[in-house]
């Protein structure tokens, strides 16, 4: 079955500016993706690693790509298609609580 990794995007205002209601549900779907085998977790402090031409590793704190809204979290789920995920996707947390969430369709080797 195809993987899409999701990135989700919010931050604690608009996430508690959300009914809860709506935040438990959408802490119901992901527990329930967790179960069907998703991989979920949140996100860190990002660290950018660089090696060029293989001469000399370096790293630098920090996320190379910019966003208007922090990130709060990834998961690596299955769904039939980019329809499916989508789907999925649009119950997460940072969906419903005034986030977003990307949907990256995956091609393993």
């Amino acid at each position: 079955m195809p993987k899409f990794l999701t990135i989700g995007y919010g931050d604690e205002a608009g996430y508690e500016g959300t009914a809860q209601s709506v935040r438990d549900a959408a802490h119901r779907h992901d527990a329930a993706l967790l179960e069907a085998g998703a991989i979920i977790g949140r996100a860190d402090a990002p660290l950018q690693v660089r090696n060029h031409d293989g001469a000399e590793v370096e790293v630098r704190e920090g996320a190379f790509l910019s966003s208007e809204l922090p990130l709060a979290g990834f998961a690596i789920i299955e769904a039939h298609s980019l329809d499916e995920a989508v789907r999925l996707a649009s119950q997460a947390p940072c969906a419903v609580a005034q986030g977003v969430v990307e949907v990256w369709p995956l091609e393993l080797g």
